[in-house]
């Protein structure tokens, strides 16, 4: 499912929502139709009347204007907002989490043959890493992500940039021959090559999976179930690491746990079979989840090449957002080369702090000047983000598209219309959890600035607060961390989709994790360290 193209909704139990300029419309699709559509949800009854629950809803004009106040457009603005304690992989680690629990594996298979089964598992959120296996190496549509032991992933090459030579490994697979203009990558989805932070971070999942089969095979694993034992290890510890390591810094731990040891309150409490496959929440896929654009930063110290030091040997500048776009095969414009420069290639370091596991390579350390923190999580996102590249939402190689269609927090809250969505207030009686009071969804902690707003849109906007920014005041107010309406739904989403994936910690709960430096423990520093083998030549290549 390519998520940020998608202006179709199908609802469990409601049908399919289509909406032009936000207005929403729904209709029943036929059985057919139904088992072939990413199956999405609803925690709060839906609002098709143009009418919220204490207003009208909010106008396109007066949306336009919300999300001009949440873009910070002048550089000293954005330099003087407040860095979270969050590093800046997560961001980007976020994304392709995103993309997994949202993919829909058989969006490309309808003339292949796929059961029932399949089809509802493929179209239902879940933590499997399919948007890193795809339907595996034995199906057709798959077999070319794989090398030819049918067991490995494939990697790419990388051409010579600057003073570093070509390299073999640390770029995506690539098709040779590129096709739209663009280097397309040989990956289940596509959506983790639309910026090259997420491209390298795929690129860490397909080399971790990789040293898990090494190990395995070189253990005496039989060839015959050597790949579906080293997927069902690589999930596992995927899904220890969003527990134990993503979770607690975007949520309030205290949500998590209470998630993860008691159980949900409120989303599909009642399922507990294997066979019952999980559904996407709107209010998750199209509000809580999307936390993570704030979190963006618009420049990064990106390895010792692209960096803010102009003292170092090699440096160039920091390497922007823009160019993150630029190098990657949906984000950006890969006509100049199929491959990545090497001088390209990331300073996983500078991204993650692997010096919290025990054992690391000391090489493994950065300066703080050299050190990568996420932005916040407020009302906020960067300028870039007002101007998304029009291949990143599907728009066709030169149309002309409008500003606001190209702004990221508009297009969020105008979505969110599509299907009615309701406001946060709404969303809080019905988790139980206490409303932000008017004055914190005006004011908040630091994060957009809405008195440039008339009254009557304030009043507006109290009345009707969008789901999306109303979780992001949530979290500017708590310090940068998901809490309250929003901290509920990704907990309680994050839970059911492990519990409902063909491999899964919630229904396993013994299950520990044994690999890398400090077996019974298991985050992402620890996923890359394995990955890499423990040297900061891997972890580190342009050096």
């Amino acid at each position: 499912m390519e998520r940020h193209l998608r202006d179709e909704y199908y609802v469990v139990n409601e049908g399919v929502y289509r909406g032009r300029r936000g207005v929403p419309s729904c209709v029943r699709p036929s059985t057919r139709e139904e088992i072939r559509r990413f199956r999405f949800s609803r925690l709060v009854a839906p609002d098709l009347s143009g009418a919220g629950e204490a207003g009208p809803a909010l106008s396109e004009e007066l949306l336009g204007r919300l999300a001009d106040a949440m873009t910070v457009q002048d550089q000293a603005e954005i330099d003087s907002q407040p860095d979270s304690v969050i590093p800046a992989g997560y961001t980007y680690l976020g994304q392709k989490i995103d993309h997994d629990v949202t993919m829909d594996l058989t969006s490309g298979s309808l003339n292949s043959k796929i059961t029932v089964e399949e089809l509802l598992q493929g179209r239902s959120p879940a933590l499997d890493l399919d948007s890193l296996y795809g339907l595996g190496p034995a199906h057709p549509d798959s077999a070319g992500f794989y090398a030819s032991d049918g067991v490995r992933l494939l990697m790419g090459k990388n051409i010579a940039g600057g003073d570093m030579p070509a390299l073999d490994d640390f770029d995506l697979p690539r098709r040779e021959v590129p096709v739209a203009g663009r280097g397309t990558a040989l990956i289940p989805d596509h959506r983790n090559d639309e910026n090259l932070a997420v491209a390298q971070i795929h690129l860490a999942f397909i080399r971790f999976h990789n040293k898990v089969v090494a190990d395995l095979a070189g253990a005496g694993t039989p060839s015959v179930t050597l790949f579906e034992t080293a997927r069902e290890l690589v999930v596992k510890h995927y899904q220890w690491m969003i527990r134990h390591d993503y979770l607690p810094r975007i949520v309030d731990p205290g949500i998590v746990d209470d998630v993860f040891k008691y159980g949900r309150r409120f989303f599909e409490t009642s399922a507990t079979q294997p066979g019952d496959t999980p559904t996407m929440p709107v209010e998750f896929s199209m509000a809580a989840f999307r936390f993570g654009h704030s979190m963006v930063r618009d420049r990064y110290e990106w390895n010792s090449v692209f960096n803010s030091d102009p003292t170092a040997p090699r440096h160039r500048a920091q390497a922007t957002l823009q160019q993150l776009f630029r190098f990657s095969g949906t984000g950006g414009d890969r006509t100049f080369d199929v491959s990545l420069p090497s001088d390209w290639i990331a300073d996983y370091c500078r991204l993650f702090d692997l010096t919290t596991v025990p054992g690391a390579d000391a090489a493994f350390r950065r300066s703080p000047a050299e050190f990568n923190f996420a932005k916040r999580i407020d009302t906020l996102v960067v300028d870039f983000l007002r101007r998304l590249p029009p291949a990143t939402f599907g728009a066709a190689a030169g149309v002309s598209v409008s500003d606001r269609e190209r702004n990221l927090a508009f297009r969020n809250l105008m979505r969110a219309n599509t299907v009615g969505l309701a406001s946060g207030r709404r969303a809080a009686a019905l988790l139980e959890v206490e409303a932000l009071d008017d004055k914190q969804i005006l004011v908040g902690s630091g994060g957009a600035d809405l008195a440039g707003l008339s009254e009557a849109d304030q009043r507006a906007l109290v009345a009707n607060t969008p789901l999306w920014f109303y979780i992001l005041r949530e979290a500017e107010i708590n310090g940068g961390r998901l809490t309250g309406v929003g901290g509920r739904i990704v907990a309680e989403v994050f839970h059911r989709a492990m519990e409902g994936s063909r491999h899964s910690i919630v229904r396993e709960p013994s299950w520990r994790p044994t690999l890398g430096l400090e077996p019974g423990k298991f985050d992402m520093p620890h996923l890359l360290i394995y990955a890499f083998e423990n040297r900061s030549d891997l972890l580190n290549r342009v050096g």
